[in-house]
C-alpha cells in the first residue's frame, strides 16, 4: 500500500510539472506521464513566444508531424509568453528534464543564457538539439558542451532580402534597421546580412536599433526614426512582427508608398501586406517545418547514441509578391 501511494504521488508531481509548462501555451499540450508504457521516446519542443505567429506555426507543424508519426514518439510543446522572458525558458528546460523527457528541441530566446541549463540537461542524459537561433559558440566552449544546430543561415537570408530592397533604391539612399534581441545569434546574423547588402549597393544605414522582436516596440522606434531621419527610403526589420510595427509607423507618418519595408519569417499577415504593397519582401525559413527538422535530428540521435551530433543547414528563401503569386 505504501509503495502504491508513493507511485501515485510521483505521478501527481510529474503531472504538476507538466502543468507549469502548459500555462504558457494557448492550446493544451501533450500530457506527460511518469513512464512511457509503449517505450516511445518523449520529445519536448521548447520555443520562444507563441504570441508570435512564426512560433505558433512552428508548434502546429510539429504537432502535425507527431500525429503522422504517432507510433514513433510522443511530443510535449512549450513556449514562453514574452521573447524576453529568459528565466521562464530556462525553467521550462529544467521542468522537462525533471519530467524525464528523452530529448529537448529548443529555439532559445537567447544564444548565451540557455547554454548552462542545456548543458545540465545533457548531463542528465537528455538529447538536445538547437533550432532557429544558434547557441553562442564561445559559451558552448566555456561550458564544454556540444549541441547540434538545425536551422537556416540567417545572414544569407537577410542578405537576399536586403539585396532585393537595394535593387529598388538608388546608390546613396539612406535606410534604417530594426534589430532583434542583440544577444540572439539569429538577430545578429540578420543585421549583418542587411548591412552587407546595403554596403554592396552603396546605401547608407543611418540608424540601427533593437526592437526586441516585438511589434509594439518596433512601432515606437520606427516612428522616432522617421521623425529624426525624414530622408530615409526604407526600414529593414529583422523579423515580420517588427516589420508590421514599421508599417503602422509609416502609415501614421503619412509616408505609405514612400518608405519601403522588408522583414524576415514569412508569416501570413506579412504575406498579405506584401500582396497589398505595404511590405516589399521577407525571408521564408519554413517555420512550419523547422521544428520538424529538429525533431527528426533528435530521433536519429536517440536511435543511435554514437551518431555524430552534426549541424544541419535548412532552407531559407526570398519571398516577394512574385513568389506569392506563383
Amino acid at each position: 500500500m505504501v509503495i502504491r501511494l508513493l507511485k501515485s504521488l510521483c505521478l501527481f508531481i510529474l503531472a504538476a510539472i507538466a502543468g507549469c509548462g502548459s500555462a504558457d501555451r494557448e492550446t493544451p499540450e501533450t500530457p506527460i506521464s511518469a513512464d512511457s508504457p509503449d517505450g516511445k521516446p518523449r520529445v519536448a519542443l521548447v520555443m520562444k513566444s507563441l504570441a508570435n505567429e512564426f512560433f505558433s506555426t512552428m508548434a502546429a507543424g510539429a504537432e502535425s508531424h507527431q500525429k503522422e508519426h504517432a507510433g514513433d514518439y510522443e511530443l510535449i510543446v512549450n513556449g514562453i509568453k514574452d521573447e524576453r522572458d529568459l528565466s521562464r525558458q530556462v525553467a521550462l528546460v529544467e521542468e522537462m528534464v525533471a519530467a524525464g523527457v528523452d530529448a529537448i528541441v529548443i529555439a532559445p530566446a537567447d544564444s548565451q543564457a540557455l547554454v548552462p541549463a542545456l548543458r545540465r540537461a545533457k548531463e542528465a542524459g537528455v538529447v538536445v538539439v538547437n533550432i532557429d537561433n544558434r547557441l553562442d559558440a564561445e559559451v558552448l566552449q566555456q561550458e564544454d558542451v556540444t549541441i547540434p544546430f538545425v536551422g537556416p543561415d540567417n545572414r544569407v537570408g537577410a542578405k537576399q532580402v536586403g539585396a532585393h530592397l537595394a535593387a529598388q533604391l538608388q546608390q546613396g539612399d539612406k535606410v534604417v534597421v530594426l534589430e532583434g534581441i542583440r544577444t540572439s545569434f539569429n538577430g545578429t546574423q540578420r543585421r549583418l546580412g542587411f548591412e552587407e547588402a546595403m554596403a554592396e549597393a552603396g546605401i547608407t544605414i543611418v540608424d540601427s536599433q533593437s526592437a526586441e522582436w516585438e511589434m509594439s516596440i518596433a512601432n515606437t522606434i520606427a516612428a522616432a526614426m522617421l521623425s529624426e531621419h525624414p530622408e530615409i527610403k526604407a526600414i529593414l526589420a529583422a523579423n515580420d512582427s517588427m516589420a508590421l510595427g514599421a508599417v503602422a509607423a509609416v502609415k501614421s507618418a503619412d509616408r505609405t508608398g514612400e518608405v519601403q519595408i522588408v522583414g524576415f519569417d514569412n508569416i501570413s499577415a506579412v504575406q498579405q501586406a506584401i500582396r497589398d504593397g505595404a511590405i516589399l519582401a521577407t525571408a521564408d525559413q519554413h517555420g512550419d517545418q523547422l521544428a520538424v527538422f529538429g525533431i527528426e535530428a533528435a530521433l536519429k540521435l536517440l536511435a543511435d547514441p554514437n551518431a555524430p551530433a552534426e549541424d544541419v543547414e535548412t532552407p531559407v528563401d526570398l519571398i516577394t509578391v512574385r513568389e506569392l503569386a506563383e
